[in-house]
């Protein structure tokens, strides 16, 4: 996933804003929650929030990971770059993100 593919599905979702955090991580966020974060560097490694089922189910694809710092939170991470889902996956699981914040 390119850096501006996330940013063309994130920014398609209403009321989202998005900021560098950390000195280099694109974060984007709803009502003032974060619902993902992409790396500013190559190779841009992204994490996101996601449900519970989503979060067994991803981590147990090689290359994704628990996010440090967020996993308790229900968040993963793309360990390898590539390794994340195909972008119609990858929109479904930003729209839950999403969702989870904005609700």
């Amino acid at each position: 996933m390119t850096l501006e593919t996330i940013r063309e599905i994130c920014r398609a979702f209403p009321a989202v804003t998005e900021d560098v955090k950390w000195g280099n991580d694109l974060c984007f966020c709803v009502g003032g929650k974060m619902f993902a974060a992409m790396d500013l560097n190559p190779p841009h490694g992204i994490g996101f929030k996601c449900t519970p089922e989503d979060f067994g189910d991803l981590t147990e694809r090689p290359g994704v990971r628990p996010a440090p710092y967020l996993a308790r939170a229900m968040w993963v991470q793309e360990e390898v770059h590539g390794s994340a889902p195909r972008r119609r996956d990858f929109e479904r699981l930003l729209k839950s993100a999403y969702d989870l914040n904005a609700a």
